[in-house]
């Protein structure tokens, strides 16, 4: 059955096309497995809390936008009612019944691993003309907010807010703008599409324009919000979206409530690993499997201007397809921090598919921590992001990083083990260490179900076909020293030969490192085998971002070499030292890297780097819109 929704018909609407509901909620209350919810031009101030859930792929329940039309869910409400307090300040009183059970303006953003800079943080907030202000601690910076050298214009645009049992006031300071003039609004709930219950699977979210929900910070550790979520389901489908404004999280396919929520905070004497720990295996007895949660798909969505990240998901996002999002200006206001900031923040990406996006201007491109295991991040590009571009923490393997471009001055953090890096282009810098203090979790291949638990002793890891830039200075953390700290293969089997151990100061699981390019002074792993090291080479590449999309101006094909290992496959590979899994597709079949970033077929001599075949002098590569 199809339903209609135009928030131009009456209450009393059917849901038919004749005599469409006048609120999304009232088709989200009757909408059976197999439905379609068809929603008219208009902007909807309502959260989305879908009562039922589909069946099945086939028989799954699809919330759509009308084709061609322009359709809004937001999480604000308009407010045209405040008072000059003189220079640029206005405030509005606002009854608490406003509100009705949830007031953003009470509720404090909380929960572990979050760092409020030393001031209470809410989950609402003010937006004129959809730009979001700062909230600060005191009236007086918003009656003399200071500029500072922060380059957003919007950042002397300052609020406060004070709340007692019957009033909500808000100061704000909007400069030369008359807020009654001009499109104010505050955000009042915490969600625009999200299900109340767990287990409402086989949804589909297709071409909406969501923003400005008060959404609460989202550890691993705690019920994990966003502006839309999952909420503990299985079988998602959200796509061709456009997500901003949202106070933390702007899509959530992480953990669920629980008796152990934020238990690190409440009591640190543990410490936050032993406590994510208990979190896991607390998961597992309460039935986390893939036959309960996650296989989403999340694609083709625009994400930007959330506070904390783009995509969020702790346990709930195992077994999903994460893929050609543009992902931007993540924590780029900078009001909190905490160690849960990325474009894409994931805790046990088990065999999840993170390919083909766009990540930039944001704390983090993409950071797995815990338990990535049988994980891809493939296509995808990263730049311009303030703390790196990829960090893998603490994670056993296998994990597989191919095809993809890291921009951004620093390009990774590995605190882990078991990643075959292919054909990538670095361009910023790499720390690679191991991690002795904490034990983690590895699974039986393609399961939730734990094999064992161990440190990060580091190694295990394959890096082949891969061009690292270095900035023409003797820095060595562009390129592979890095690793010279680790052993390899033929290392191990001459000790064992010659009846000698390792020396102290070179410990790991083995690893192998061959046929890299090493551009502008980047310096190679110690026992490389046929590395190309081209010291004086002037080597760049050049972010194009323009009306017609994303592309690169570059001349690295004068530098290019074809590869002596051939065509990289799942056999090469061989297994992950821990679980004993190979580097395959989460579908058990065997994965041949024999097409470059822009699926371009490679020769049985590929080219090294992400793409195939460059020709010399300089070019313009540009990126199809079906990647990012």
């Amino acid at each position: 059955m199809i339903y209609y929704v135009s928030n131009q018909a009456t209450q009393t609407g059917t849901g038919t096309k004749e005599s469409p509901f006048s609120t999304i909620s009232q088709a989200a209350t009757m909408a059976q497995p197999g439905d379609e919810i068809i929603v008219m031009e208009g902007i909807y101030r309502e959260w989305v809390n879908p009562v039922h859930g589909g069946e099945s792929d086939e028989r799954r329940i699809v919330y759509r936008s009308n084709e061609g039309d322009k359709v809004i869910i937001t999480g604000s409400e308009i407010i045209n009612n405040w008072k000059a307090q003189g220079n640029g300040v206005w405030k509005v009183e606002i009854d608490n019944s406003f509100f009705g059970h949830y007031n953003p303006f009470v509720d404090e953003l909380y929960g572990d691993w979050f760092d409020d800079h030393g001031y209470t943080h809410h989950t609402g907030e003010v937006f004129i003309n959809d730009h979001a202000l700062y909230e600060v601690p005191t009236l007086e910076q918003v009656l003399k907010p200071e500029e500072g050298d922060n380059p957003d214009p919007w950042f002397s645009y300052k609020w406060f807010c004070q709340s007692d049992k019957a009033t909500t006031t808000i100061w704000a300071n909007f400069h030369d703008m008359n807020p009654n003039e001009t499109l104010v609004e505050i955000s009042v709930r915490p969600y625009c599409f999200w299900p109340e219950k767990t287990g409402v699977n086989y949804i589909t979210v297709s071409g909406f324009i969501m923003k400005n929900a008060a959404t609460q910070w989202a550890p691993p550790t705690a019920l994990q919000t966003g502006l839309i979520g999952t909420h503990w389901s299985k079988g998602w489908i959200i796509e061709h979206n456009t997500i901003s404004n949202s106070k933390c999280s702007g899509i959530s396919i992480g953990k669920k409530q629980d008796p152990y929520d934020n238990e690190w905070s409440k009591n640190a004497s543990k410490g936050g690993a032993q406590t994510f720990t208990e979190v896991v295996f607390n998961a597992l007895r309460d039935g986390w499997h893939r036959d309960t949660v996650g296989s989403h798909i999340i694609r083709h969505n625009e994400i930007f201007d959330c506070g904390q990240t783009g995509i969020v998901g702790s346990k709930g996002c195992i077994f999903s397809q994460i893929s050609n999002n543009h992902i931007y200006n993540i924590n780029s206001k900078g009001e909190f921090s905490g160690a849960e900031l990325a474009a894409i923040k994931l805790h046990c990406p088990i065999d999840t598919q993170i390919i083909g996006n766009r990540l930039h201007h944001s704390a983090r491109g993409l950071w797995l921590d815990w338990e990535t295991q049988g994980t891809r991040i493939s296509q995808n590009i990263m730049y311009d992001n303030n703390i790196q571009d990829l960090y893998i923490e603490v994670c056993h393997g296998p994990c597989i990083v191919d095809n993809n471009i890291f921009l951004s001055e620093d390009n990774l953090r590995y605190q882990s083990q078991g990643t075959a890096f292919i054909h990538n282009l670095f361009c910023g810098k790499l720390t690679i260490c191991n991690e002795l203090r904490r034990f983690t979790p590895y699974h039986f291949p393609h399961e939730t179900d734990i094999l064992g638990v161990m440190v990060i002793l580091g190694g295990d890891d394959r890096v082949y076909n891969n061009i690292f830039m270095g900035n023409h200075s003797d820095d060595s953390a562009f390129g592979t020293t890095e690793y010279d700290k680790y052993i390899t293969v033929d290392e191990l089997n001459q000790s064992k030969t010659d009846d000698k151990p390792l020396s102290n100061d070179v410990t790991s699981i083995p690893i192998e490192v061959s046929n890299n390019i090493y551009l502008n002074n980047a310096k190679c792993f110690r026992k490389e085998h046929h590395p190309t090291m081209i010291k004086d080479a002037r080597g760049y590449v050049d972010l194009i971002e323009d009306a017609n999309g994303l592309s690169f101006k570059t001349n690295l094909g004068n530098y290019m070499k074809k590869s002596q290992l051939g065509i990289i496959n799942t056999e090469g590979l061989k297994r992950s030292f821990q679980s004993q899994q190979l580097f395959e597709n989460p579908d058990l079949t065997p994965i041949i890297f024999d097409r470059d970033l822009l699926g371009v077929k490679r020769d049985s001599a590929p080219t090294v780097g992400p793409f195939e075949n460059l020709m010399e002098g300089e070019h313009i590569i540009r990126i199809p819109s079906v990647l990012v």
